[in-house]
């Protein structure tokens, strides 16, 4: 027998129990007439007890160990004369009688603890060394609970987990396709999936009303830290659904798993916002919401004073930072120099400070006088003590810079807690985008999504306009999850796609098994997909995705602990029909 119980759950309860334990060795320490060892597998670490005086030869053993060594003890439990409180098993430990090497260990590359020595590139490198630290396993094994209960959730309200296919044609949803040569098709080429969108439209038409999956899906696309090339999403399908129904059931989901996971409940439906109002006041289509500060349209009141950066720009916004009037010289300019940066690409900063006397100082105290910096205050419901920043130009540009400063500022003011959480729903998007290039149409989301019923018969006449029935559930600034109502209607669908250029051909040849089959009875429907590794990643507490996966991919998409991607063999070219042309 390998072990009795684990390194996790032995308690003062115990004491005086023959065990049996295995494990992997954490630390040893030797002091001379005594040796301690601390044992590790993924329940815990229990401290044993070697005594010189009473069993020498067993102690000289020890000598023999190193870290991660794998070994199996025998012995009893016992009393420690120093308790541990921040250990599990702090009260005990096990006097050994008897052990066994199982496996010997060379020195690993970095030290197995939560506080390693390790640098990122060199953890994925060793990445089952680095997957046995505490803090690596909380998060998968967080990911596992999350999993499954999800699937009881979604069980318990009568949906079906179906599979879906990996090996699809390649579609155009927004990114670029990874591709796979087929052998047996030569010259063609199977895609992996960026979602399985059409496959659980397919089911809602097969009658399958309530479909779920967490799939693995791809996407070819430039990496940071919440991307990979492949991830997880958690996909539904509902279909005889509006977007009422949608949103309240997966509403109920994310309550559900705050509850179980986070012990934290909330009773109040989750805030709405359109995307208009969010780009509006947060200056993101995915807003902070933990906090208070909101853009403030200063566009009319800060003309006609001479200042042509304002008198000109589109757009003058900005926002109130409270306290913080006292921000020296050198703080201001280093804030003019955050958002020069090219991530914000803001030509500049206008600042004023609410000084506590009531006076005000700015930074274009030469156009403005302190009548008509207090009607700046009053828009912004600024007071004393308060700095008001300021940034004209392109109207969403600006918006979108002003978020990202308002975000700056919310860490700054240490405004941003991670032990709260502040989800909302984003919903009314617009259905298209319009390339300033081209003049061409693109699908904010995708090509099925539903326009709003209202919207319809402006689709020809107005479609820049048009907003779509489609949704986004937003925690503390990241996007979890998006969906929308899908189209279901042939002629309706055919407009779709004529609008975003393509051809009765092309859509066709793209889509024609989608169209073939609104031909034989489409229910209305709609669904939702999650972004898995994100959601489990946000309840960890981690800032990347990676540190929730298994075997994760690092910043360029390589796999340095296997070395993929790689090379094939010419063999295997030849038998796909394929030649690699090296550049230049």
């Amino acid at each position: 027998m390998y072990r009795t119980h684990t390194c996790g759950e032995l308690k003062q309860s115990d004491i005086n129990k023959e065990v049996t334990l295995s494990g992997w060795v954490q630390k040893i320490r030797n002091l001379g007439a005594m040796t301690f060892i601390d044992i590790r597998d993924r329940y815990g670490i229990t401290q044993l007890f070697f005594d010189k005086e009473t069993n020498p030869k067993l102690t000289k053993r020890t000598e023999e160990l190193g870290r991660e060594f794998v070994i199996r003890v025998e012995g009893k439990v016992t009393e420690r004369s120093s308790k541990n409180t921040d250990m599990p098993t702090g009260d005990i430990e096990i006097t050994v009688t008897e052990f066994k090497i199982l496996s010997k260990s060379e020195i690993p590359p970095f030290t197995i603890e939560d506080n390693t020595d390790g640098g990122e590139e060199i953890r994925l490198k060793y990445r089952y060394l680095d997957l046995r630290r505490n803090t690596v396993q909380k998060g998968i094994i967080l990911r596992h609970r999350m999993a499954q209960e999800v699937r009881k959730y979604l069980n318990e309200q009568d949906f079906l987990e179906i599979e879906t296919p990996f090996l699809i044609k390649s579609t155009p949803e927004g990114a670029r396709d990874f591709v796979v040569p087929s052998r047996m098709s030569e010259g063609k080429f199977y895609a992996l999936p960026q979602s399985p969108q059409v496959f659980k439209q397919l089911l809602m038409i097969s009658g399958y009303d309530k479909y779920f999956q967490l799939i693995k899906c791809f996407r070819d696309e430039d990496f940071r830290a919440d991307r990979q090339p492949e991830f997880t999403q958690l996909d539904c399908e509902m279909s005889f659904v509006e977007r009422e129904d949608i949103l309240t059931l997966f509403e109920g989901l994310a309550k559900h798993l705050f509850s179980v996971i986070k012990g934290k409940s909330f009773t109040e439906q989750f805030p709405r916002i359109t995307y208009d109002d969010a780009l509006n006041i947060y200056g993101s289509d995915r807003p902070d919401i933990r906090f208070e500060i909101k853009i403030t349209d200063l566009s009319e009141i800060v003309k006609g004073n001479g200042f042509n950066v304002f008198d000109n720009a589109e757009f003058t916004g900005g926002i109130c930072a409270e306290g913080l009037s006292g921000y020296s010289r050198k703080q201001t300019d280093e804030l003019i120099k955050w958002v020069q940066r090219p991530q914000i690409g803001a030509k500049g900063l206008v600042f004023a400070k609410y000084n506590e006397d009531g006076t005000f100082k700015s930074s274009v105290d030469k156009f403005y006088s302190q009548e008509a910096l207090k009607k700046w205050a009053d828009a912004m419901n600024a007071k004393p003590g308060d700095l008001m920043l300021l940034m004209s130009g392109n109207k969403k540009q600006i918006l979108i810079a002003l978020g990202e400063l308002r975000l700056e500022m919310g860490n700054r003011l240490d405004l941003r807690n991670d032990n709260e959480f502040a989800p909302l729903w984003i919903v009314d998007f617009p259905l298209f985008e319009k390339d300033e290039e081209t003049g061409q149409m693109h699908a904010v989301h995708h090509p099925f999504t539903s326009p709003k019923k209202d919207h319809i018969n402006s689709l020809d006449s107005d479609p820049e306009n048009i907003k779509a029935e489609a949704y986004d559930l937003v925690i503390n600034g990241n996007e979890i999850g998006g969906g929308s109502i899908r189209i279901h209607e042939t002629e309706l669908q055919k407009k779709m796609f004529r609008i975003l250029g393509f051809t009765d051909e092309e859509a066709k040849a793209q889509f024609g098994f989608l169209m073939d089959a609104f031909k034989y009875g489409a229910p209305p429907h709609g669904g939702i997909a999650f972004g898995f590794d994100r959601w489990v990643a946000l309840f960890n507490g981690s800032d990347s995705i990676r540190d929730v996966i298994a075997f994760p991919k690092n910043n360029a998409g390589r796999d340095i602990m296997i070395d993929a991607p790689a090379s094939v063999d010419d063999q295997q070219l030849k038998d796909l029909n394929l030649k690699i042309i090296k550049k230049g």
